[in-house]
């Protein structure tokens, strides 16, 4: 059962940030940041996580939402890569099958495309050798014809057939968030909007803590700790320029953009990875009445929580779609929503944003601050791993705290306390019929019980209490979001905690004022940031659903 996480605890959670020295703080709250605090607190330290915005705000809620084994890397000959990633998602799957889903991807290739059927067969087959694939989830090879009537939309002038392989969808934000949470049960004390604006130094000039700033009151207060780990994602350099000047290792920002599209527009009915004229690969999801496209690759510079969406990076995905799906007759009218996000890449030289490695790396600083940036959200609780294991040595020998060994290989996230996947279903139809006595319809239900798997109970709970002005599941999410998960802001909510901003934008458009004047009345905000986070929550609006 998770405690309470609303404003009253979020004021008890910092002032507890104060009252000692910790073994690890972690600056940065997205996919990577939350899996070292949860590795860190299941090893036995006592562990401290800040935010400067929300958790899963940056990358970790703008990615193409795949558990993927990294069948691109391939191409790449990044053999160490793909078998790593492989079997790091079944792990993710196992430890969370509520936030993962298996489906099946069609990979078309057609006559003068990057793949053809040797190279699509044995790519396959040696895809799912390194990642350690199931037998049920083996690949296998398809005819033209088989092809057109698995996706009857994909274009059928040239074409020689298609390999199926299955990839693992996911709400990336709601995996951040679920671990975020776990790392919370389990001990350590994670806040939101606290940026860390300076570093504290031991006699030695070691660094042993932060000036951390509240960015919700703008309060400033200090946090100890016996270790820093920048884990922040883009803002990576940012942080390490807290300590001065940074030199060597940097990173370089790869922009990756998004459309959504209802299901009417673009009825694809099974999922599709397909090369671009331009040699680039490009993903097209069916997901829950909507269908979503990406992803652009192209260098960014500028602050990623500012980034908008240009007229070139929608003309680039739609000459895409009709480049594989000629009979799809869709324009800039009906994309309903979108959103950029950008991937942390490390430097290398002389090379374009698709073949820059996405391989991670771990470094300290001459003051001991040590940094972790590049990776995937696939790969968050190895690289973690690896982090500890680096770490284990500097506390037995430095303060002679002997650690456990790595305790999340078989860890339920948060949620996940379901029985394991194969259990998923009949926990879900479990679930439904609970969701329907309390008068939601069967839709509804099974999407609580999914969205939320084990803690779709405590849900469920304010489902009984709902008011006439809100539909009965989103007023229980929006009420759970504020009591179990953390949130702070309606944007918050409407992105990271239901994903509503981009697949049921609808739902805000209609909503939003209600949700402000329930947040605000519990929250206790004040007039003057109630206005505020309106005009935040309209630029998102606005944001995902127009170009510049």
């Amino acid at each position: 059962m998770t405690n309470k996480l609303n404003k009253t605890n979020r004021k008890q959670t910092i002032e507890k940030l104060q009252e000692k020295e910790f073994d690890l703080l972690v600056i940065g709250g997205g996919i990577t940041g939350v899996g070292i605090a949860l590795d860190a607190v299941t090893r036995g330290l006592s562990v401290a996580l800040v935010e400067m915005q929300d958790f899963a705000a940056g990358t970790s809620s703008r990615s193409t939402k795949l558990v993927h084994g990294g069948l691109r890397y391939l191409k790449q000959f990044e053999i160490k890569e793909v078998a790593e990633l492989g079997k790091e998602r079944a792990i993710v799957y196992e430890n969370g099958p509520h936030v993962t889903t298996p489906v099946r991807m069609l990979l078309p290739f057609h006559k003068g495309g990057t793949f053809g059927k040797f190279s699509t067969n044995m790519g396959l087959r040696l895809y799912d050798f390194l990642a350690g694939v199931k037998k049920s989830e083996r690949r296998y090879m398809l005819s033209a014809e088989k092809t057109v009537q698995k996706e009857p939309l994909v274009k059928q002038q040239e074409l020689k057939g298609g390999g199926v392989y299955v990839e693992y969808r996911t709400d990336d934000a709601r995996l951040t968030i679920e671990v975020a949470k776990s790392a919370i049960e389990n001990g350590a004390l994670l806040t939101n909007y606290t940026k860390a604006v300076k570093f504290l130094y031991n006699k030695e000039g070691e660094i042993n803590g932060i000036e951390a700033l509240d960015l919700l009151n703008n309060s400033r207060f200090n946090i100890l700790s016996k270790k820093v780990v920048n884990a922040a994602g883009p803002w990576v350099d940012d942080v390490r320029g807290i300590e001065g000047k940074t030199s060597g290792k940097h990173l370089i920002l790869s922009k990756g953009v998004h459309l959504v599209f209802d299901e009417r527009s673009f009825p694809l009915k099974q999922a599709v990875y397909f090369d671009t004229p331009d040699g680039r690969m490009v993903f097209a999801i069916p997901r829950n009445g909507k269908t979503y496209v990406g992803t652009t690759d192209t260098f960014y510079e500028g602050d990623p929580k500012n980034m908008d969406i240009s007229q070139h990076d929608r003309d680039y995905i739609m000459k895409s779609i009709h480049y594989m799906f000629p009979n799809v007759k869709i324009t800039d009218q009906d994309i309903e929503s979108s959103w950029a996000g950008v991937r942390p890449l490390i430097h290398e030289e002389g090379k374009g944003p698709s073949e820059i490695s996405r391989h991670d790396e771990v470094w300290e600083s001459e003051k001991g601050l040590i940094t972790i940036a590049g990776g995937k959200l696939t790969g968050y609780r190895k690289m973690a791993e690896s982090v500890l294991n680096r770490l284990a040595i500097f506390y037995k020998e430095r303060y002679g705290i002997q650690l456990k060994g790595c305790q999340t290989k078989q860890l339920k996230i948060s949620g996940g306390d379901i029985g394991g996947s194969k259990q998923l279903d009949s926990y879900i139809a479990k679930q439904t019929t609970v969701g329907q006595s309390l008068g939601l319809t069967e839709q509804q239900a099974a999407y609580l019980a999914h969205h939320y798997g084990s803690n779709s109970e405590q849900v469920f709970e304010y489902v009984k209490v709902a008011p006439s002005e809100l539909p009965a599941a989103l007023y229980a999410q929006l009420q759970y979001a504020m009591d179990f998960e953390l949130v702070q802001h309606p944007n918050d909510f409407f992105i990271r905690r239901t994903g509503d901003m981009f697949f049921n934008i609808k739902q805000v458009l209609e909503y939003k004022e209600v949700v402000l004047d329930i947040m605000a009345e519990k929250l206790q905000w004040s007039e003057q940031q109630k206005n505020q986070f309106s005009e935040d929550v309209q630029l998102e609006i606005t944001r995902a659903t127009t170009a510049k």
